[in-house]
């Protein structure tokens, strides 16, 4: 069942009421988010999954809390309906299942590498790369959803589209992605702490 919320696959399809953005307001927004993102060191938030697979006849549901800090330590901690964290550092994926522990090396797998690095900048909301994304900008409410889908071939097999929402402030507060098969996951974030010091305790395995 953990294999099932492994965090590397955030996949939601986007609903909702979504009016396209004109240029200059998909700049502004753009301006905005990567100055909050570039001014952000440390970063602790709550988050609630909500994972749809096409063969389950009911969502699978997890909470948890988010840590980040620069430059690119992550990690996810699972605390209902169970315990499993999930640790991304210096290369190296460690996960804790209960006590049980292992770990990989990303090292090796560009793949891999992609992926780290595309959590880290979803988490921050940094993904305006136009060299590797298609992007597409919505209003959507009182908030900005954003569609990023990659141009990579290869990466485009297992991810089809990032969908990332943010407030007005410029804060991501959904991180979503589709994989090709549609099915997916969404992250919703809350009780966001941003620059507060966050212990190296906080990341270890």
């Amino acid at each position: 069942m953990r294999n099932l919320i492994y965090p590397l696959f955030f996949f939601v399809l986007g609903v909702g009421a979504q009016t396209k953005m004109e240029i200059t307001e998909a700049n502004a927004l753009r301006e905005k988010v990567m100055q909050h993102a570039a001014a952000t060191n440390t970063l602790s938030v709550d988050f609630v999954q909500t994972k749809h697979l096409g063969f389950l006849s009911n969502d699978i549901i997890t909470k948890g809390k988010l840590a980040f800090k620069t430059p690119n330590l992550v990690k996810w901690e699972y605390t209902d309906p169970f315990q499993y964290s999930i640790l991304f550092k210096d290369g190296t994926m460690y996960v804790d299942d209960e006590g049980n522990k292992s770990q990989m090396d990303m090292g090796g797998s560009k793949l891999f590498e992609q992926l780290n690095q595309l959590i880290v900048n979803s988490v921050k909301g940094d993904m305006f790369q136009e060299d590797e994304f298609y992007i597409t900008y919505f209003k959507k409410g009182n908030d900005n959803e954003v569609h990023f889908v990659p141009k990579n071939k290869n990466l485009s097999k297992y991810i089809k589209a990032f969908h990332l929402v943010f407030n007005p402030k410029g804060e991501v507060i959904q991180v979503r992605m589709i994989e090709p098969s549609d099915d997916y996951t969404q992250i919703t974030f809350s009780h966001r702490t941003v620059n507060k010091p966050l212990p190296d305790a906080v990341f270890d395995h």
